[in-house]
């Protein structure tokens, strides 16, 4: 931000959002872990001052009729289907793999317009937190890393893969 060896200044910015858009599958999410750990090592003032966001893309598209709805996980989908849906109601669900699968439209309509969009703002514990397990995934350190993933896999649900 700036000529190297400045001091970073937030009243110089000429934006105030630095908003991370990835895809809303497990590669999204790494790709925002390592983002979030770069403005956390690097451009802390930038979490504490609250500049950092993450855009909320959906997972899938459930069509019946001319409705359509939008679902943001797995979750959300299955309570959409099984509580919200009539009994033998016909309809199609669309993923949505990556953000360039989604019609321009959609896209703007559900991630970009400010109007209708979701931002979640990124606190300085979400930044820490990603720095910590992108350290503990990334790092020389085997042991930490076998620990981590012994513990955490047992809690995975296989279905939920991105595969």
């Amino acid at each position: 931000m700036g000529v190297k060896g400045e001091e970073f200044d937030s009243t110089a910015l000429r934006y105030h959002r630095i908003i991370i858009m990835t895809d809303a599958d497990v590669d999204g999410a790494h790709i925002r872990t390592l983002l979030l750990t770069f403005f956390y090592r690097y451009q802390k003032a930038l979490v504490q001052d609250g500049f950092i966001y993450i855009a909320c893309p959906p997972l899938y598209k459930v069509e019946r009729g001319r409705n359509h709805y939008y679902c943001y996980s797995d979750r959300e989908l299955q309570n959409l289907v099984t509580n919200e849906m009539p009994q033998n109601a016909k309809y199609t669900i669309q993923r949505f793999k990556g953000l360039g699968e989604m019609m321009a439209t959609q896209l703007w309509d559900t991630t970009m317009n400010p109007e209708t969009r979701t931002l979640k703002r990124v606190e300085i514990e979400d930044a820490a937190e990603a720095d910590r397990i992108f350290t503990i995934l990334m790092g020389d350190r085997v042991a930490p890393r076998r620990e981590f993933i012994e513990t955490h896999s047992s809690k995975l649900d296989m279905t939920d893969l991105d595969i």
